[in-house]
């Protein structure tokens, strides 16, 4: 295994990978003398989709093809404005004027933390950074506390692992990346969104459906991709630090410095610790696993007016022990002695990104993207033991160019994903290793703003099931500049990692029970969207309707229901898909004062024994309303997040003895959030409860007082197992000196 890592690494430190030219800036207004920043500023360049909007600071960064260098700044309430833009090294600073009308002047400073990117053909939204400090924010796990289309819940009652859902699958479908790096796959996925820090994320864009073909096969349900801060636009300094009454204790550390015009480099520390004990179920179980958990990532940035050179490294190290409250580390594991979880991950990542722009005239480039990782897991589940190892290394390489006018561009480009998996279960070993190489290109085309078709093919061979071939097309049809439609189509692919994903299920007492012959699960998804912007008095509401099918051809089925003694894993015998609808309407409904509501409902269900059942342990339904007022110039946030999470049902427990058995099915509740923040110049202070109404699950933990026992469960959970919980934070930054 180190002598595969020493030769991967060494292949890597040659790589290449491509952004092409960026352009960073800061867009504000000049208000009783003093600069404000305005976020949420759309940032695009002129007769093209190519855009971004400002970040909660107004900074923007945002790829510059040659051919374009009219640069447009708009945002409502203001007048618009172009320049033209002919040095990428000198970093712009532009100011927009309030627009005035014959009535009244209106001055709007903030935008939503979240919103949809208009250019994008893909629904696609985008949660910024101010976003992510409306709540704590802790991690990735944390970060959706906010929206509607993600859920984050608990895998299981004992070690504290939390999975995420989008159109109501599980988060094994939906494809997680770090800047378009495949990430948090195969043993990372059980506890891989605690590895990412929130103050570590600068946003984060979701994508629904099946993405484009340049990443890979793997979204069935939608794309993740996780933004990290750049070493060119961090700030210079930057700490978060927080803590809570359930005994979490974490502290983040940022810091950047630019060497020279062309070379800068970044910092990110994380240091997380909780080591109390608290059993508010009085089950005899504790409510979260001790845990500690040190992350440091640094990264490099090289760039001139062709090329940008990204390297980076990250290390992890992780221990987490829970179980009874009376189990200790280093005791026998017996039945005799408490019934303990311990769970030791090393996990040590690495990439390069080089990307070359050329031809100025049909906007050429070439990039790649390399990265190496390796993943150590040591773990015990009562007198169960488990340990696992994987060795990823994934190499992506892309051309693209317009071909006949700058309303056609064609990408292509090769790929390779290589994966080692030494796991072992008990005294059973389970070894596998998985090479897939892969072709793919995708075509767009643009007339005008009003459309733009976006269609994609890729052909991968896998060692193990042969050739995957993977269509998908992506449409964006602009009725008029307030009417947006989109719809999607396309296939995915996954392969099942069983143990790795699944190893929660060692806390309990289930046999596991995993079929010889099961093949790569196969899903088509298709969606159509509308989005409309209204004029309402002097602001805009905007409205977003979707709907998500996904059709399984085959599919890995989790069976908790046949028998309560055990959980197994086979191929579909029969149908399943998920419908997923959602409306959702955001509007500021006074100056300042932010609110968006949402309403989701899923309807999921597979064959078993054949018959079609209800997808157990979710809700079919989740209304959200979010409230964020933030008073003038920023002195005081206010935040208030409202959850509302519908009934569904619970596998059967009809054949465990009646103490041991859950009802059938469980009620709608209501979760509640609340924070407050005072800004001040460099830095602000912010307090908050979480789960305001106190409700959890009851007996998440089935036969707590046998977990030795036959009827031990802890995997049944379908709500929370938190009840109320304070925290305080204080974040202090030096931003970036103006040049």
């Amino acid at each position: 295994m180190n002598n595969k890592i020493l030769l991967l690494f060494a292949f890597c430190l040659f790589s290449i990978t491509g952004k092409g030219q960026m352009v960073t800036g800061t867009v504000f207004e000049i208000r009783d003398s003093s600069e404000i920043s305005l976020p949420g500023v759309n940032v695009y360049w002129a007769d093209s989709e190519i855009g971004i909007a400002s970040d909660e600071n107004g900074n923007f960064e945002l790829f510059k093809p040659s051919k374009y260098h009219k640069l447009v700044f708009s945002f409502v309430g203001y007048e618009s404005d172009t320049i033209t833009v002919d040095n990428i090294e000198q970093k712009i600073k532009m100011v927009l004027t309030a627009a005035k009308t014959l009535d009244e002047v209106q001055i709007i400073r903030r935008s939503m933390g979240t919103h949809i990117d208009r250019l994008n053909p893909i629904m696609t939204e985008n949660i910024t950074g101010a976003e992510l400090c409306k709540a704590a924010c802790c991690n990735l796990a944390e970060s959706f506390e906010t929206n509607a289309s993600v859920d984050a819940y608990y895998s299981n009652a004992v070690t504290g692992a939390k999975q995420i859902r989008l159109l109501g699958l599980d988060g094994a479908y939906v494809q997680l990346l770090t800047e378009n790096i495949p990430t948090l796959r195969g043993l990372a996925s059980p506890y891989g969104l605690g590895y990412i820090p929130g103050a570590w994320m600068e946003a984060i864009q979701i994508s629904k459906g099946t993405a484009s073909v340049k990443n890979g096969y793997e979204s069935i349900a939608g794309q993740i991709n996780i933004e990290y801060l750049k070493p060119n636009t961090a700030d210079k300094f930057f700490v978060n630090v927080l803590a809570n009454d359930a005994g979490k204790r974490e502290t983040n550390i940022v810091g950047s410095a630019n060497l020279n015009n062309k070379l800068s480099t970044l910092i990110l520390a994380h240091v997380e610790d909780n080591s109390q004990i608290d059993d508010h179920q009085a089950d005899g179980f504790m409510d979260h696993p001790f845990l500690r958990q040190y992350n440091l990532l640094n990264r490099w940035f090289y760039g001139t007016e062709h090329i940008h050179l990204h390297v980076g490294l990250k290390a992890l190290i992780e221990n987490r022990t829970t179980g009874q409250v009376d189990f200790e580390r280093g005791q026998v594991r017996d039945i005799d002695n408490p019934y303990g979880i311990g769970i030791d991950t090393d996990r040590y990542e690495g990439f390069m990104k080089l990307g070359y722009t050329f031809n100025n005239d049909k906007n050429s480039s070439f990039g790649s993207i390399f990265s190496l990782s390796n993943h150590n897991q040591e773990a015990f589940f009562g007198i169960r033991d488990y340990s696992g190892e994987q060795l990823n290394y994934y190499m992506n390489l892309m051309f693209q160019t317009d071909f006949i006018n700058e309303s056609n561009t064609i990408t292509a480009g090769y790929s390779l994903n290589y994966d080692d998996y030494v796991e072992k279960l008990d005294q059973t070993e389970y070894l596998r290793t998985e090479l897939v190489q892969g072709v793919f290109t995708e075509y767009a085309y643009k007339h005008d703003d009003d459309f733009i078709l976006q269609a994609g093919l890729r052909l991968d061979y896998h060692n193990l099931y042969g050739l995957l071939f993977t269509p998908r097309v992506h449409a964006r049809y602009s009725i008029s500049e307030h009417t947006i439609f989109r719809a999607a189509a396309g296939k995915g692919y996954r392969t099942p990692n069983v143990l790795a994903e699944n190893n929660h299920y060692l806390a309990n007492s289930r046999r596991i029970i995993i079929a010889p012959d099961l093949r790569q699960e196969e899903a088509w998804n298709i969606g159509l969207n509308m989005t409309q912007y209204f004029s309402v008095g002097p602001r805009q509401l905007t409205a977003n309707l979707e709907v998500h099918r996904t059709s399984f051809v085959n599919q890995i089925i989790v069976d908790l229901d046949s028998s309560v003694d055990e959980v197994s894993f086979y191929n579909l015998d029969g149908e399943s898909f998920a419908n997923n609808y959602q409306i959702e309407l955001a509007y500021e409904i006074v100056k300042g004062l932010d609110a968006r509501t949402a309403f989701r409902y899923s309807d999921v269900q597979f064959s078993l024994q054949g018959d079609l059942v209800e997808k157990p342990l979710m809700s079919k339904y989740k209304g959200l309303i979010t409230l964020s007022y933030a008073t003038p110039l920023k002195k005081w946030q206010f935040d208030l997040t409202n959850q509302f999470n519908g009934p569904g049902r619970i596998p059967s427990t009809s054949a465990n003895p009646t103490e041991y058995q859950m009802e059938d099915s469980f009620d709608a509740y209501t979760i509640i959030h609340a924070q407050i923040t005072k800004y001040f110049k460099t830095w602000n202070i912010y307090i908050g409860a979480e789960n305001l109404t106190n409700f959890t699950q009851e007996y998440p933990v089935l036969a707590a007082d046998q977990p030795f026992g036959e009827y031990f469960d802890g995997s049944m959970i379908w709500g929370p197992l938190h009840g109320r919980k304070f925290y305080i934070g204080i974040r202090y930054g030096i931003s970036r000196d103006e040049n």
